[in-house]
């Protein structure tokens, strides 16, 4: 097994290779608790989004691993299932059903695109500044999700949204939370999140604040409620009712924010671990193929779009470096199916922190826009502010989309935008006229 793993050539070995991926799974350990609490406001059973999570995640990480050999792990995407939840099921109204349905094909089209090679066309064909102000926007919507779930920011009649009732007990737990992650994340500790949201609980059961669990360790719970559940909407409805222009839209926006949210911690994070040779990411493909497989996957048991992780790098710097650590990540988010009895502590007050720090440093992508070029900083402001304004991800998208081929051919730019963009441009036209 070493030697599949290349541990001599790589100058590791098993005890780094199992340190480097539990330090990568409690960094990103979170995403078992705080999925299955923004899936269930879509409608979807939590016990079974936990099991579906958990699975996704093993399955995603342990095909890493083994075909593309990599130290990175994969999971539900943070802003994609508040995408799925908030932007899909309860903005356009569509059926969380149909939503997984969206996912699943959105997977397949990443495989058909990995496997022909055009990742690269499509990569080149949408300006970076779009992406990152995408990343960014994402950024902020997660975090004013996570503001709404602790009560910090509430619905005004006079002004949309005010401050909340700071002396709530619930919201002060939520603030205690954000400065425990805060004080962690900023100590530099691995699996900051995660801890985070521990002391978070202890302290809400000690003060009465969240109810105590009756057991750490239960039964799994069933994944019966989603599994499989894309397949409903044709039981009763006709293909012309299910691929309306809605579907279509988030199904590209699936695709588009997993495509490059995939890719950019694709090449963050084998950077760090000193994998990239003159700018290429050796076995590419592979690892790509790996992710829009784990996405087919996660769709098949009922979760949304699963995607790398950024937190790998944790486990990176504690030595990972082989498909190795991918296995023994898989392995525990296995073994964490068993602890679905702590879902009942795990509320909004204990999520918030964690969705309103991941939100921060998704925002750090603002900070690579070229805010001076009018051009590209109108389309870029627009994606950011709309998807917290408008509670969609796609609208902001569009609106990006929509006024980035305008502004470069005010500024005599046009012909330095790729035809795809005016394609799109018409695409997203047609989202506003039938959203």
């Amino acid at each position: 097994m070493d030697k599949y793993f290349r541990f001599e050539e790589l100058g590791t070995n098993y005890k780094r290779e199992i340190m480097g991926g539990f330090t990568t799974f409690l960094a990103m350990a979170y995403i078992l608790f705080v999925n299955p609490d923004i899936l269930s406001a879509a409608g979807m059973d939590q016990g079974a989004v936990y099991v579906a999570t958990a699975l996704a995640a093993a399955a995603g990480t342990i095909i890493m691993g083994v075909l593309a050999r990599y130290p990175i792990a994969l999971a539900p995407g943070m802003g994609l299932n508040a995408f799925f939840t908030f932007s899909v099921v309860i903005g356009m109204g569509i059926p969380w059903q149909t939503a997984l349905l969206g996912v699943f094909i959105s997977g397949l089209i990443f495989i058909l695109i990995t496997l022909v090679g055009i990742r690269e066309m499509v990569i080149n064909a949408i300006p970076a500044e779009l992406k990152y102000a995408a990343a960014a926007g994402i950024g902020l919507f997660i975090a004013f999700i996570g503001l709404q779930g602790a009560e910090i920011i509430v619905l005004s009649e006079s002004t949309l949204v005010t401050l909340g009732d700071m002396t709530s007990g619930h919201t002060l737990l939520a603030v205690f939370g954000i400065i425990v992650t805060v004080i962690l994340m900023g100590l530099g500790l691995r699996g900051g999140i995660f801890y985070g949201m521990v002391i978070t609980v202890v302290v809400g059961i000690i003060f009465q604040q969240i109810p105590v669990p009756s057991a750490v360790i239960g039964s799994i719970p069933s994944i019966e409620p989603t599994f499989g559940a894309f397949l409903e909407p044709f039981s009763n409805q006709s293909i012309g009712e299910i691929f309306t222009v809605k579907l279509i839209i988030v199904i590209l926006t699936f695709l588009f924010v997993d495509f490059f949210d995939t890719a950019g911690t694709l090449y963050a994070v084998a950077n760090q671990a000193g994998f990239v040779k003159d700018n290429k990411l050796p076995r590419a493909q592979k690892a790509l193929l790996a992710d829009s497989s784990a996405t087919v996957i996660g769709a098949i048991f009922g979760t949304s779009t699963t995607t790398a992780y950024i937190e790998s790098s944790s486990g990176i710097a504690a030595g990972a470096r082989s498909g190795f650590a991918s296995v023994v990540t898989g392995i525990l988010f296995l073994v964490a199916l068993l602890f679905s009895p702590l879902l009942v502590v795990v509320t909004s007050y204990v999520t918030a922190p964690a969705l309103i720090i991941v939100g921060i440093l998704m925002a750090g992508a603002l900070g690579n826009i070229e805010w001076k070029k009018f051009e590209i900083a109108v389309p870029a402001f627009l994606t950011v502010i709309a998807m917290p304004l408008t509670y969609s991800i796609a609208t902001g998208i569009a609106l990006g989309f929509v006024m980035y081929p305008i502004t470069m051919l005010a500024k005599g730019r046009g012909k330095e935008v790729h035809p795809i963009m005016y394609i799109l441009f018409f695409v997203f036209i047609a989202y506003f006229i039938w959203h």
